[in-house]
């Protein structure tokens, strides 16, 4: 698998990944825990255990294997997901695609800590729910919608609560601990925003 910007890197496929058991712990999990909540935050959260978690991060962290997540659109930007699993430096890169084609912008990143730019809720549910079906790559729009999470500015969006359970729901969250790591999600994101004013979307010319 060849995307621009990533040659040296042994990149393969990661979307068979989303539906294995420990999938959204080990996606999501390390960021329910930093929002300052006092409530630790289990697999259970998801509808997985700590033994999924630990079985797929084997998987999801190999420095031989780099899984991408295609997130294709139709007439517009998509996004790329990286798992850039270099050996004892270990992140995510998170970038944009323009239509038509292979370069990839990288616009954040996640080592420990976030850095980068973001997108706004618009933008980033215009990405989610306008999967490209002609092109391979992620089709669920909730699983790109939690894929995308960390690129967000806007957590006070009334309607983001109720979109995110929906989408973890979606991915085989139980319906009662969806709605708490749908809160903790949104409150890490709250606190970073905090942290990160001068955050501007690469799709708003700002």
């Amino acid at each position: 698998m060849l995307i621009k910007g990533y040659d040296d890197g042994p990149l393969v496929p990661g979307e068979s990944l989303l539906v294995h058991p420990g999938f959204w712990s080990n996606c999501l999990l390390a960021m329910c825990g930093d929002g300052g909540c006092a409530e630790r935050p289990v697999p259970e959260w998801f509808g997985e255990d700590g033994a999924d978690v630990d079985a797929l991060s084997e998987v999801l962290f190999d420095p031989e294997r780099w899984p991408v997540f295609r997130m294709p659109s139709e007439g517009g930007p998509g996004a790329v997901v990286v798992y850039r699993n270099l050996d004892g430096d270990y992140g995510t890169d998170y970038c944009l695609t323009r239509p038509g084609g292979n370069h990839v912008e990288r616009i954040a990143g996640r080592d420990g800590d976030f850095s980068g730019a973001g997108l706004t809720w618009v933008e980033l549910i215009r990405i989610a729910e306008g999967p490209s079906p002609a092109v391979e790559g992620v089709q669920d729009s909730a699983a790109r919608l939690l894929l995308l999470l960390p690129l967000l500015t806007e957590p006070d969006v009334p309607e983001a609560i109720s979109r995110l359970v929906a989408a973890l729901t979606a991915v085989g969250a139980p319906q009662d601990s969806a709605s708490i790591a749908a809160e903790h999600l949104l409150a890490r994101i709250r606190r970073r925003s905090r942290h990160d004013p001068m955050w501007a979307s690469p799709l708003s010319g700002s």
